[in-house]
C-alpha cells in the first residue's frame, strides 16, 4: 500500500525518525540537566548561570526538533492514507465500470458499493499508525542499547519487557484475525441486504413488508456484531496486557533503580532518565498494539478489495456483434441464451430478420425471454451460440423502470454524451418530453431529485428515453419503455421517432394500443419466436398471439 505514493511515506518517516531519536535524547537532557543543574542548586546551593541557560535551551530544542518531527509525520501520512484510500477507490470503480453486465450480474450491488466505500476506508485506516510504529521500533533499539549503556541491569529490564510486548501483539493478531474476516464479509452482506431495501422501499410499502425487512436486516446486522463482539473482546484483554507489562515493568525499574543509586552504580541523573524514557515508549508501544490490531480488519478488507481489483476484465460481449446485411437493422441466426451457473435456456435457436428503419413490438408472456433478447441485442449480454449481426451505429435501451441521476434534465440527458442544448432538446421532443420540461421552474437546468423523484413516472421514461435518442442511434430497443404514458403520448412518440429517425427500432410491448401502432410483431413463447408478421396478420393465424392480445385488452379493461 505505502508503495503507491511512497513520497508522502518516505517525508512521513523521516518526522517519525527525528520524533524517535528527539524522544531518546531528551532523556540524555533530563539526566544532564538533573545532574548539572537541579542536583548542583540542592547541594551547593546555586547553579552557574550559563549551565542553567544551556539545560532550558537543551530542553527547548529538542522539544522544538520532536514537535517538526511529529508535524511531518502526522502531516504526510495523513496525506499518504488518503491518496492509497483514493487510489483504490478509483482501482475497484475502474475495475466495475470495465466489467461486463454479465458480471455485475453475479454480484449484489450492495456488496460491491462497500468494497469501493467502506472496505476502502477499513484498508487504509492501519496506515496513518505505521511511521509512528516503526518510530518506536527505532525508538526501542536505541533505547534498549541507550539503558544498557546506562546500566546492565536496567537495561536487562528493557530486553525483556519490549520483546514481551512485541510477542503478545502478534499472539493477539493471530487470534483475532479470523474474527475481523468474518465481520468484514458480513458487513458486506448487510451492506448488500440495506441497499436492496432502498432500492425496493416502494414494494415493502406496499406490502406492508417493513416488520418483515426490519427482522431480516436486524438479523444480518446481528451476525456483525456477533463477531465485532469477539474480536472487541479479545481485543479488551490484549488491551489490558499492553497497560500491565508496561507498568510492571516501570515498577521493577523503580525497585531495582533505587537499589542501583543506592549502591552508587548509577545517578540520579541517569535513573531519572532511564524512568523518564521508559514513561515515552509506553505510548508508543501501545500504538504498536492499536496497529497491530487494526491489521486483521484492514487484511480483510483489502482482501475483499483485491477480489474485485484482480480480477480479470470479462471480454466485452458488444465486441462479438457483427454487421447486419444490406436493408436489415437486426439480424440474428441461430442465437441462444443460457443463463450462467445454470442449464436453463432463456432463448432457443432464434433466426430473426428485422428491416432498417422499421418498427417492431416484441410480444408474449411473462417470462418467455422478450427483455433476455433485447439484452442480447444490445449487447448487455453475450449470446451462448449463434450470431448477432446489427446495422451500424449507435446502440441505446431504455428500461421499463427509468434511472434518473440527481442531476438536471439536461444532465440526465446528455449522460456523457457531448451533446449541446440544441440537441437536448431535439431528444426531448422526439421523447415528446419537450412541453412538461418547459414548464419546470427552471427548463434543463432543474434538478429532478435523487432518481427523479421529483418527476413523474411518464415524464421520467421520456426523459431516459431522450437520453437514448440524443446519441442518434441505428438500433433502439424499448423495454415496455412507454408503460406509464397514455395512448396518445404514446403515438405521438411513436409516429416522431417514424417520421425522424432512421433507427430501427425493437419494442417489448404489452398494451394492444402500443402493438397496433408497430410495423410488425414478433410473437415469442418459451424463448422461441413462433412467429413474425404484422398485428393483422398474427391475429388471423396464430391463435397463441390473439389469446395473449385478447388477455391484454381484458387486463386493461379490468384495470380502467
Amino acid at each position: 500500500m505505502l508503495s503507491l505514493h511512497p513520497r508522502s511515506f518516505v517525508f512521513s518517516f523521516a518526522g517519525a525518525a527525528v520524533f524517535a531519536l528527539a524522544t531518546v535524547v531528551s532523556s540524555f537532557a533530563i539526566r544532564w540537566v538533573i545532574d548539572n543543574v537541579i542536583l548542583p542548586r540542592f547541594e551547593d546551593g546555586q547553579v552557574a548561570v550559563g549551565t542553567f541557560f544551556a539545560g532550558i535551551g537543551m530542553i527547548i530544542g529538542i522539544g522544538l526538533v520532536r514537535a517538526i518531527g511529529v508535524v511531518f509525520r502526522r502531516a504526510f501520512a495523513s496525506a499518504g492514507m488518503w491518496r492509497v484510500a483514493e487510489t483504490y477507490t478509483n482501482q475497484v470503480l475502474d475495475r466495475l465500470v470495465r466489467q461486463p453486465v454479465s458480471w455485475h450480474r453475479r454480484y449484489q450491488d450492495g456488496d460491491l458499493v462497500a468494497r469501493a466505500g467502506v472496505d476502502t476506508e477499513t484498508t487504509v485506516s492501519v496506515i496513518a499508525p505505521i511511521p509512528f510504529a516503526t518510530s518506536t521500533v527505532l525508538m526501542i533499539v536505541i533505547s534498549t542499547i541507550w539503558l544498557l549503556i546506562i546500566d546492565i541491569p536496567l537495561g536487562i529490564v528493557a530486553l525483556i519487557v519490549f520483546p514481551l510486548v512485541i510477542a503478545t501483539n502478534v499472539v493477539y493478531e493471530r487470534s483475532v484475525s479470523q474474527y475481523y474476516t468474518r465481520a468484514q464479509e458480513q458487513l458486506g452482506d448487510f451492506s448488500a441486504a440495506v441497499h436492496e431495501s432502498f432500492e425496493g422501499v416502494q414494494v415493502i410499502k406496499a406490502y406492508c413488508a417493513e416488520e418483515r425487512e426490519t427482522m431480516r436486516l436486524t438479523e444480518l446486522a446481528g451476525r456483525v456484531r456477533a463477531s465485532r463482539v469477539e474480536a472487541i473482546g479479545r481485543r479488551s484483554w490484549f488491551d489490558a496486557l499492553t497497560d500491565m507489562i508496561p507498568a510492571i515493568a516501570n515498577i521493577v525499574l523503580v525497585l531495582l533503580g533505587a537499589a542501583r543509586v543506592e549502591s552508587g552504580n548509577v545517578t540520579i541523573g541517569e535513573f531519572t532518565s532511564v524512568i523518564f524514557l521508559f514513561t515515552l515508549l509506553v505510548l508508543p508501544l501501545r500504538l504498536i498494539g492499536y496497529a497491530l490490531s487494526e491489521l486483521p480488519r484492514s487484511m480483510a478488507a483489502w482482501i475483499r478489495i483485491q477480489a474485485v481489483v484482480t480480477e480479470v476484465v470479462l471480454d466485452d460481449p458488444t465486441m462479438e456483434i457483427g454487421t447486419a446485411d444490406t436493408g436489415l437493422g437486426i439480424q440474428l441466426t441461430g442465437v441462444s441464451f443460457n443463463h450462467e451457473g445454470s442449464g436453463l435456456a432463456a432463448l432457443h435457436d432464434i433466426d430473426l430478420a428485422l428491416s432498417l428503419g422499421k418498427i417492431t413490438a416484441l410480444v408474449g408472456s411473462t417470462g418467455c425471454g422478450k427483455s433476455t433478447l433485447t439484452d442480447v441485442v444490445v449487447g448487455l449480454v453475450p449470446a451462448t451460440s449463434g450470431i448477432v449481426a446489427l446495422a451500424p451505429g449507435a446502440r441505446s435501451i431504455v428500461f421499463q423502470e427509468a434511472f434518473l441521476i440527481a442531476g438536471t434534465v439536461r444532465d440526465n440527458v446528455a449522460f456523457g454524451n457531448h451533446a449541446d442544448d440544441d440537441d437536448v432538446w431535439a431528444a426531448l421532443h422526439l421523447a415528446a418530453a419537450d412541453d412538461f420540461v418547459c414548464a419546470l421552474p427552471l427548463g434543463l437546468d432543474t434538478v429532478v431529485g435523487e432518481r427523479g423523484i421529483s418527476l413523474s413516472g411518464g415524464q421520467r421514461q421520456r426523459v431516459a428515453l431522450a437520453r437514448a435518442l440524443v446519441r442518434h442511434p441505428s438500433i433502439l430497443v424499448l423495454d415496455d419503455t412507454t408503460s406509464a404514458l397514455d395512448p396518445t403520448t404514446e403515438e405521438a412518440i411513436l409516429s416522431r421517432l417514424r417520421s425522424s429517425l432512421e433507427s430501427t427500432v425493437l419494442m417489448v410491448a404489452s398494451r394492444p394500443s402500443t402493438i397496433a401502432l408497430a410495423d410488425d410483431v414478433v410473437f415469442m413463447s418459451a424463448g422461441r419466436v413462433v412467429a413474425h408478421g404484422t398485428h393483422v396478420e398474427l391475429l388471423e393465424r396464430e391463435s397463441g398471439y390473439r389469446e395473449i392480445v385478447e388477455a391484454f385488452e381484458a387486463d386493461r379493461a379490468a384495470s380502467s
